[in-house]
């Protein structure tokens, strides 16, 4: 029993001089192979792997105070009515001047003294992170149109930093603008006791695509929602990139 004992271990280490013998023979084949297995297995995880695509939000989806009630029931197709409205050059600006085009849109007044100013810091940080990208515009609707005139949104342009090229600060008629934060951008909250198209706006920052669908909402006074913001912004160019290829 004993002698066969010794036989058994012997052979053991025999058969581990062979296996040492034979991985230092094959040991740059061993590598290689198991670099490309890596490799392989990377690529098939990259073309496995789902992309990451942003929603995409229909009236039923939104907290229903910012959604006018004549659209809270819609549960696909929506998208941001036509509009035309005033800039701060006194331009109209119309839904053709963000035909093709992401583009971020908010609610604001130029003598409120709470939220708006901390929201039009974040919409100047916004532009100037992407003052090179010519893809990206930006949208900022006056729910006080009657306090802001052309006049008045130019020198808070100017005060700002707005780039006339890039932002458009728009006043107009305010049921449209009532309409528009409330049908079609899902924003504002309805006053309902100042008349029949008073409203609160809200933090809300919204994104649009091309096709003018909303992709995103952001609280405009948090830092770290614009960081989303702007990481959201780039998964929507991917996501358009490869629909076009």
């Amino acid at each position: 029993m004993q002698i066969n004992g010794i036989s058994r271990n012997f052979a053991a280490i025999l058969n581990s001089k062979s296996m040492l013998q034979f991985f230092s023979k094959y040991k740059f084949f061993a590598i290689v192979l198991f670099v490309l297995s890596a490799i392989i297995i990377s690529i098939i995880y990259s073309v496995l792997k789902p992309n990451k695509v942003l929603p995409v939000y229909e009236p039923y989806m939104v907290n229903q105070k910012l959604v006018d009630t004549t659209v809270q029931h819609i549960r696909k197709f929506h998208t941001i009515a036509d509009f035309e409205l005033i800039n701060q050059n006194g331009k109209t600006i119309t839904q053709k001047d963000y035909a093709d085009k992401i583009y971020v849109a908010d609610f604001f007044f130029t003598t409120c003294q709470t939220i708006c100013p901390i929201m039009t810091g974040h919409m100047v940080e916004i532009q100037e992170k992407l003052k090179n990208d010519n893809e990206v515009l930006l949208l900022s609707h006056s729910v006080t149109p009657e306090i802001d005139t052309v006049a008045q949104l130019k020198k808070y342009a100017i005060q700002k930093g707005v780039n006339d090229k890039k932002w458009n600060l728009v006043t107009g008629d305010k049921k449209q603008i009532y309409d528009l934060a409330r049908k079609s951008y899902l924003a504002a909250e309805s006053e309902g006791d100042g008349g029949p198209y008073d409203m609160v706006h809200t933090e809300n920052f919204v994104l649009v695509d091309p096709s003018r669908r909303i992709r995103g909402f952001y609280d405009g006074t948090n830092p770290d929602e614009i960081d989303h913001l702007l990481e959201d912004i780039k998964i929507l160019k991917e996501e358009l990139k490869k629909k076009q290829e």
